[in-house]
């Protein structure tokens, strides 16, 4: 299990100190920490802590106090997680401390638990403890180097720093290199703290004897048991160039601020030699340094200026280190080190994350109910990250600060649902710096009603009428039935107000009857819909009272069906199969109920009969059906007449009356053509006769029997 850590109080608290103990017992400040350490690389579901236990909640409390995490930033959420059973804290995601925190010394992950009921926050704090994970690595396996045979015994050589990702004890501790007659190693640690190897000449060398050497160089941590890694060094013996370069300053200091363009100059660092000729000649390099670090500056060979290759932040690296190398014609090197110190801008704007918002909020709420928990964060240092909020807009709210960036919402005064049943705020958080960066999320809370208004008295009425009646016609007895006597609807106000802009309904002051005061076409007002129901308000103005009326009006048969075509003209070969089928148009009934369409009628002659299929809405869809197989030379036409029914009852007989208004009269003819059959085949050879204004309908083969296509012709 985690170690679990909690701030302590100073003495001299007295009274309230122990008032504070006492309070502990039922309510945990918002601004207490909680704190564990684990180490890192646990694995997913490893116990961090007893989190309820340690905020003073019994497992009876968790599931409505309802124990969360919560953070300004998404990637904390992501590393721990607690359990609703039993409120412990538990890793969610491996956790690399490297990964997470770099080379920092310390280590730890900040989140806020949240708990309901009341609603509070908790600081919460896991450090994060390094393993020893990491083995010391070279940024090369292999250096290379050209050294004089007059370099003189005490002359360095810097071989670079070899990178450990872990930190404090089981971070690199030393160089050791392997046995030889001509070199040793030392370790040098420079101002930032990394550690370098410096390859030291003890003997002089002899080029005649010796050309080149081959030592193994190994860094070692301080775990136990340690770590190491290794490189190789490839010591080449040159001539004779018996004055190194020296640089003007062992040692360089710039400052840059975080928003300097790339291509900006840092600095110009500058070396002489006292040789002549080529050995005299200094070029300048970087030594070994981190990839990070190359990507970041560029130097240039022969000026040694020093010039920015890459943006700088502040807020992920706030200093360099550079090694810079002078190495002359005859390959001697000088090295100087060159720090740069990156100046914070005010470049981030502060981030506000909602926690939780309580909305709707009850509007007998008391003041200072915290509504809303927000947290607050600015990556950027000093006065540039020291961040203010404050409520913009007209709202009984205020904002209270919190611990750790967090801020509360609380209402400022009672709030009236009946005034306002919302509220609009406007969180504004505004840094120090200069100019100074804000940022802003607009906050909007509901005022939830409670029974604090004593209501009006009130009821509903309601009436059904048929359509069609006309102005004036009878509703209802609006008197009698709310036991209103004649002289008491003058007396006390009484009138209709009508939804819509039409006014259906009056009400007479003589008789108290509510009566229609317009046409009402069913039709006109809901269409097709199963039920039509129109609503108006009664209201008594003397007693302050209304009523609801509804009044719904019912169908009368006032439409006839009708086809949206009188007539209609087909075109069928005569060799098409009995069964086929030829869809129709539907028939149209404005009217609902037993008074709309109910079923179809087909008369004419043997060889057609009507089928009536439902649609997916529930209509009926009519087709015509061939019977009996048709013969153009007994009958090249005929006349089919197709009869709508509503009511269980035909509409429109005789047929005069259904022409042009209820009904359709359907012709069936075959083409004109000539038919000319083959010994093998029964299909018909077609000639078809030009501006023709007929519709040719394709009928619908009967079942594995497909119909013959019209003017197909026989591949023989």
């Amino acid at each position: 299990m985690a170690v679990r850590r909690r701030q302590r109080r100073g003495p001299g608290c007295g009274l309230a100190l122990l008032l504070a103990v006492l309070l502990c017992l039922w309510w945990r400040a918002a601004a207490e920490r909680v704190r564990y350490a684990i180490p890192e690389e646990l694995g997913r579901g490893s116990l961090v802590g007893p989190l309820a236990r340690d905020l003073g909640l019994s497992a009876d409390e968790l599931p409505a106090r309802k124990l969360q995490v919560a953070s300004a930033g998404k990637k904390q959420l992501k590393y721990f997680t607690v359990n609703e059973e039993n409120g412990n804290l538990y890793v969610n995601e491996r956790l690399d401390r490297e990964e997470m925190c770099g080379e920092s010394a310390s280590c730890s992950v900040s989140f806020e638990a949240l708990v309901h009921n009341p609603l509070n926050v908790f600081r919460v704090e896991v450090a994060i403890e390094d393993v020893n994970d990491n083995a010391p690595r070279f940024p090369q396996d292999k250096f290379q180097l050209e050294i004089n045979e007059f370099t003189s015994p005490g002359a360095r050589f810097t071989m670079g720093v070899a990178e450990d990702a872990d930190v404090g004890s089981n971070s690199l501790k030393g160089y050791e290199l392997e046995p030889n007659d001509y070199f040793s190693v030392e370790m040098k640690e420079r101002q930032d703290g990394s550690k370098f190897a410096e390859l030291v000449l003890r003997r002089a060398l002899d080029r005649e004897s010796e050309q080149s050497l081959r030592l193994m160089l190994t860094a070692l941590d301080g775990g136990d048991p340690p770590r190491s890694g290794t490189a190789q060094l490839w010591i080449n013996v040159t001539d004779a160039n018996d004055n190194p370069p020296v640089f003007a300053q062992d040692r360089y200091r710039v400052s840059l601020r975080e928003d300097a363009p790339p291509g900006s100059a840092v600095l110009n660092v500058s070396a002489s030699d006292a040789d002549d000729g080529t050995n005299a000649h200094i070029t300048y390099g970087f030594g070994k340094m981190p990839a990070k670090v190359l990507q970041k500056f560029l130097v240039d060979s022969e000026s040694g200026t020093i010039t920015l290759q890459e943006a700088l932040d502040y807020e992920d690296t706030q200093a360099f280190s550079l090694a810079v190398e002078a190495k002359d014609g005859g390959g001697l090197v000088a090295h100087c080190e060159v720090e740069v110190e990156v100046l914070d801008m005010n470049d981030n704007a502060p981030e506000i994350t909602i926690l939780s918002l309580s909305s709707p909020v009850p509007e007998d709420a008391p003041a200072g109910t915290v509504v809303a928990l927000m947290n607050v964060n600015d990556p950027d240092s000093g006065e540039n990250g020291q961040v203010s909020c404050e409520l913009s807009g007209e709202a009984p709210l205020s904002i209270v600060a919190s611990s750790g960036g967090s801020y509360k919402v609380v209402t400022a005064s009672a709030l009236d649902r009946e005034q306002a049943s919302e509220h609009r705020v406007t969180v504004v958080a505004r840094d120090r710096g200069r100019p100074a960066l804000s940022s802003s999320t607009e906050l909007v809370l509901e005022v939830s009603d409670v029974n604090d208004n004593a209501p009006a008295a009130w009821g509903q009425l309601r009436y059904s009428v048929p359509e069609e009646m006309p102005k004036g016609s009878f509703v209802g007895d609006v008197a009698k039935d709310l036991g209103l006597q004649l002289p008491a609807l003058i007396d006390r106000g009484v009138r209709v107000v009508s939804e819509g802009r039409t006014q259906y309904f009056s009400l007479q002051g003589k008789t108290g009857h509510l009566v229609t005061a317009e046409r009402i076409d069913r039709e006109q007002l809901c269409e097709r819909a199963q039920q039509c129901v129109l609503r108006c308000e009664l209201i008594v103005e003397g007693e302050m009272k209304f009523y609801e009326i509804e009044v719904e009006i019912t169908d009368i048969n006032d439409n006839a069906p009708s086809f949206r075509e009188a007539e209609k003209e087909f075109r069928v070969s005569e060799m098409t199969a009995p069964g086929s089928r030829f869809p129709l148009r539907e028939a149209q009934d404005a009217d609902s109920g037993r008074n709309s369409l109910q079923s179809y009628e087909l008369s004419g002659d043997e060889h057609f009969s009507l089928a009536v299929q439902a649609g997916p809405g529930g209509d009926q869809r009519p087709e015509l059906v061939l019977a009996k197989a048709l013969d153009r030379e007994e009958a090249a036409f005929h006349e089919l007449q197709v009869l709508a029914a509503e009511s269980g009852a035909l509409r429109g007989v005789p047929v005069s009356h259904f022409v042009g208004i209820d009904g359709v009269r359907a012709f069936l003819q075959s083409y004109s053509h000539e038919v000319s059959l083959t010994a093998d085949s029964r299909k018909s050879q077609l000639r078809f006769s030009g501006g023709s204004c007929c519709d040719t309908l394709p009928a619908r083969p009967p079942p594995d029997d497909p119909a013959p296509l019209l003017g197909e012709e026989d591949p023989a």
